[in-house]
């Protein structure tokens, strides 16, 4: 009798991925330092932006930054999930987000001044760009994805690491992390009207976006018309 058969199949796919979990710790922690400086380096630059802006602009398009290196349980659970063996070899040629930023902006159109601003930088390579904003995932998912390959100076060689950059507002990364908290709770077939609701309800988000993005507008021309020296 096969192990599927012995066992729930819930169980079963939990002894799998235990199993492969740990034949791909130890090839994780000995790649780890890479991903973690694809990421510092990222960090960095971002790091900059907000300095630069925070002194010689009106407004700072980044509210705050998040990162993290991918576990070894989600890269197994991923790899399954994709059909893929699991082994640190293949989620390295497969896996864009093992090094992952988030930066959440104030207003919609900051994401896209952060996005031209790291396309721009002659030493980080885009590799793909996926505009979640302008078209939605199916579930009302919003967001902008780089993934850019940035370089890692090692003692005798460079590196290109991908590193998956994802750029969203306060109120998208609000909808997205409730809802990633929702369906972690939910069975694993969610009823279609949750479904719909969650969508309704990143619609009328979407929508604060724009009203807030065009109050903002409003001050800043206040402000203009203040000091301008023709008032």
């Amino acid at each position: 009798m096969q192990l599927n058969e012995m066992i729930p199949p819930s169980v079963s796919e939990e002894v799998l991925i235990d199993e492969e979990y740990k034949e791909l710790v130890s090839e994780h922690a000995q790649i780890q330092y890479l991903y973690n400086a694809a990421i510092q380096f990222i960090n960095v630059r971002l790091e900059t932006l907000t300095n630069e802006f925070r002194i010689s602009h009106r407004n700072n398009p980044i509210h705050h930054i998040q990162s993290r290196v991918k576990t070894p349980r989600s890269i197994v659970r991923k790899l399954r999930k994709q059909g893929i063996p699991v082994s640190m070899t293949n989620a390295k040629k497969s896996l864009h987000d093992l090094a992952g930023v988030r930066v959440v902006c104030c207003y919609i159109e900051d994401i896209f001044t952060i996005a031209r601003l790291i396309k721009s930088q002659d030493d980080i390579q885009v590799i793909t760009e996926k505009n979640y904003i302008e078209k939605p995932k199916a579930n009302g998912y919003r967001s902008l994805h780089l993934v850019v390959d940035v370089p890692v100076y090692l003692s005798g060689a460079k590196l290109f690491v991908p590193v998956e950059v994802q750029i969203r507002t306060v109120a998208m990364d609000f909808w997205a992390s409730l809802e990633h908290n929702l369906r972690y709770k939910a069975p694993s077939e969610v009823p279609q009207e949750i479904v719909d609701e969650l969508k309704e309800c990143a619609d009328i988000i979407t929508a604060t976006d724009f009203r807030m993005e065009r109050l903002s507008r409003a001050v800043n021309q206040l402000q203009d018309d203040e000091s301008s020296p023709y008032r």
